[in-house]
């Protein structure tokens, strides 16, 4: 949509915000809903603890948390927002929503193709995670739990449970102790 200015010093052309806005992608800190909308995570929620979950559909790590995943999500449902967002290119929408029947996530999805929340939440590989405060601070980034020492080496079952410590004290409003801890699976690719 363009408005056409006349002043003094002759035609002015006005772009509007929103055209501009549409053809440079989405926002800084948000991603795409399946529908095509801008959702900014933080905001949709404010108040509750925030935790984006970084997956890929072609990440045998990332699938393997989705039981986990869902469990803590259900556990500390009216206290926090989980989000799944997806940062690589290739996890279309009919991907994206095959991934989520597969796994039975009942999670709203975002796809992240600027990475504008991969940068806000400090993620580099799926499956991590990011957990704001209530307030929208990042106090925890980094592995679910250390069931994965290496890519394809997995403990029994895992000894330390970063990503359920972190909700915890996020949602006592306490400092976390850990900020964050390497996480094991696939790199999020062109990462700048």
């Amino acid at each position: 949509m363009r408005r056409v200015m006349v002043g003094r010093m002759g035609v002015v052309t006005w772009v509007c915000a929103a055209a501009a806005l549409a053809a440079s992608g989405p926002r800084p800190g948000t991603g795409i809903d399946l529908q095509g909308r801008t959702v900014d995570p933080l905001a949709a929620d404010r108040g509750k603890v925030t935790v984006l979950v970084y997956v890929r559909s072609d990440c045998p790590v990332s699938s393997r948390y989705a039981p986990t995943v869902q469990k803590l999500a259900a556990e500390y449902a009216g206290k926090s927002k989980f989000w799944l967002v997806y940062p690589a290119k290739t996890d279309t929408v009919p991907v994206i929503e095959k991934y989520l029947k597969d796994f039975g996530y009942k999670l709203d999805a975002l796809q992240d193709p600027g990475r504008g929340l991969v940068k806000l939440g400090a993620a580099e590989i799926t499956p991590s995670v990011s957990v704001f405060s209530a307030g929208g601070d990042l106090v925890y980034h980094g592995r679910i739990d250390n069931w994965y020492e290496d890519f394809g080496r997995a403990r029994r079952e895992p000894t330390t449970h970063e990503l359920a410590d972190a909700l915890a004290a996020a949602v006592d409003g306490k400092r976390q102790a850990v900020a964050t801890a390497p996480a094991v699976g696939c790199y999020i690719s062109d990462l700048q």
